[in-house]
């Protein structure tokens, strides 16, 4: 049995994910105003993987 990753499968989710977390807290950094606390925010972006930006961008953000 191979234990070795399959690279080419995981690494376009990882980019992805990298992507959406950078976007993400560039958002948060130039917001006026966000529903909750800021700090709560990058906690979620950063630690909460993909499903953290997502939630950031649904419920999140204010709309102008």
């Amino acid at each position: 049995m191979d234990s070795s990753l399959n690279w080419p499968l995981i690494l376009p989710i990882l980019i992805l994910q990298l992507v959406l977390a950078v976007i993400g807290l560039i958002s948060l950094y130039k917001a006026q105003e966000v529903r909750g606390p800021k700090w709560m925010w990058v906690l979620i972006i950063v630690f909460g993987n993909m499903l953290g930006s997502i939630l950031y961008f649904v419920i999140g953000r204010k709309d102008a």
